[in-house]
């Protein structure tokens, strides 16, 4: 998935500055970019020389200009598109995954620390979730359907990162290792 279809999504929302599309791509929970100026910059020209954007620069007297992006009618169209298309499957990939294929070379304890470690990860990022529905971070809210899919998305990120909580838990208790033991 480009990252250029995320950002006509965001701006058939609202219109935004290239700095307002980093900040919301590096907030979020579920889009797959880091959200690096290099990355989106070359996006917004891109989405300017197929005319799915246009900029309007807003000259400020005590601060840099900035170019406001908007999304175009024919932008709003191959949004529409890439939206009607067939979605990809999820993805399972993690590195923490590799590193537990290979567990098996530890001693109790080190299992038993790399399992403390990834649960103790995945709390703050529960936390961090929270936080950010707290705050209310970009969410279009246009529509009651419209937010009510933006509260599901966020709903579901916390329900897989609780879900993998169960597991790891499970996975001690299966494997028999007690956190309470840990560095015996």
């Amino acid at each position: 998935m480009s990252i250029n279809y995320a950002i006509l999504g965001m701006l058939s929302a609202r219109s935004l500055t290239g700095y307002d599309l980093k900040k919301i791509i590096q907030d979020s929970p579920f889009m797959p970019w880091s959200g690096n100026n290099n990355q989106i910059y070359k996006a917004l020209v891109e989405l300017l020389e197929k005319g799915w954007v246009t900029n309007e620069v807003h000259h400020q007297d005590s601060a840099p200009s900035k170019k406001i992006y908007t999304i175009t009618d024919a932008g709003r169209e191959e949004l529409k598109a890439w939206v009607l298309s067939p979605p990809e499957l999820p993805e399972f990939k993690s590195t923490f995954l590799v590193r537990l294929a290979w567990a098996d070379l530890l001693d109790p304890s080190e299992l038993s620390a790399l399992l403390t470690g990834y649960e103790h990860e995945i709390e703050l990022q529960i936390a961090a979730e929270k936080e950010k529905l707290r705050r209310g971070e970009f969410s279009p809210r246009r529509t009651p359907r419209e937010t009510y899919l933006w509260d599901q998305i966020h709903g579901r990120i916390l329900m897989q990162y609780r879900s993998e909580l169960e597991w790891i838990r499970q996975l001690r208790e299966d494997l028999g290792i007690d956190p309470m033991k840990e560095g015996d």
